[in-house]
């Protein structure tokens, strides 16, 4: 039986359009960890006539999220978030198993037995010094700092036996050292409204998606906030501030709502001087060098979900791997 759909709610007083809001909610909301798997989403109509847009706004906007992979329609039952995916780790599986497979056949015509080709493979393996390569994980983040942060986060829950290295969208499109080192990951670890991206950068390569939460930092920043403060949410995004200001407000319910801005406002400085406070979400920085003595600034971060690490980071590092290397030195 279907659960009732996910609540989009649009916010008329951000200066951001209607449709971009209605992409960032679900679009931010799947990669924060908003909205899971398999959430029903308003079907086109409902949510039209509950936001007050255009029907074809709705659509243009689900079918944009449906080319992105994000949400999937299900003949009969509607439109829901899409299940994770695991990129090309299936194809490689089946490959490596029909290689086995040939090993076997070749083996059995040279008359030997299954005996015979267990303690070859065996004698191969024990050759190798019954050495394993290490585990590495690549993590693909926005901003260099954030990154490296994310990485740290993942390398800290899974322990000293995967070593984890974020690299950002961008040496992914600039730098082939760095997609070079990311395509020998044994896993690729991406938020879902960027794996597009990465799987045209990394072709063939493991890949999954996690969900990022606001840190346990900025949660607490956020509750320490004195009542009455008043708050201005400053985002790089036009389209994260819908998710982002209602996350203020879940984390601080004891402020007045937070009014929002672009980090790029050519007014921002003036607007920054009548508030008490900023919360500035991840790669708008640049909001700091313009705000005024004395405004207390709090980063709206993220952070790897440490139950999506669990639920899917170990599981796939658990399971058998072929590196493609090593297949090649054996053979």
């Amino acid at each position: 039986m279907n659960r009732s759909p996910i609540r989009l709610t649009l916010d008329r007083s951000l200066p951001v359009p209607l449709g971009l809001q209605l992409r960032g909610l679900v679009e931010y909301g799947i990669a924060c960890g908003e909205f899971r798997a398999g959430d029903r989403l308003p079907s086109v109509r409902d949510l039209a006539l509950e936001a007050g847009v255009a029907p074809m706004t709705v659509s243009q906007v689900y079918r944009d999220l449906k080319e992105a992979g994000l949400i999937e329609g299900r003949a009969g039952s509607g439109t829901f978030v899409a299940r994770r995916r695991a990129g090309a780790r299936a194809d490689r599986l089946a490959a490596f198993g029909r290689r086995v497979d040939t090993l076997i056949e070749e083996g059995l015509a040279l008359r030997l037995t299954p005996g015979d080709i267990a303690g070859l493979v065996a004698a191969r393996l024990s050759a190798r010094g019954g050495r394993e390569y290490g585990r590495m994980v690549a993590l693909i983040g926005i901003f260099p700092a954030a990154t490296t942060a994310y990485a740290h986060a993942v390398a800290e829950a899974l322990g000293p036996s995967t070593s984890v290295e974020g690299f950002t969208l961008d040496q992914l499109r600039t730098d082939e050292t760095a997609r070079s080192r990311a395509r020998e990951a044994d896993l690729v670890l991406a938020m879902a409204h960027r794996m597009r991206e990465v799987e045209a950068r990394l072709p063939g390569a493991r890949l999954a998606t996690i969900s990022f939460i606001p840190s346990e930092e900025t949660r607490r920043a956020l509750a320490s906030l004195p009542p009455g403060a008043r708050v201005l949410a400053v985002s790089r995004f036009p389209d994260f501030l819908p998710l982002m200001r209602p996350g203020i407000g879940r984390f601080a319910p004891h402020v007045a709502p937070a009014d929002a801005a672009l980090v790029d406002d050519s007014d921002l400085a003036a607007r920054l001087a009548g508030y008490d406070v900023m919360v500035y979400a991840t790669g708008a920085e640049a909001a700091l060098d313009r705000a005024p003595p004395g405004l207390v600034a709090i980063e709206y971060r993220h952070s790897p979900d440490p139950g999506d690490i669990d639920r899917v980071v170990r599981p796939l590092l658990d399971e058998p791997v072929v590196n493609p290397e090593a297949q090649e030195k054996v053979a």
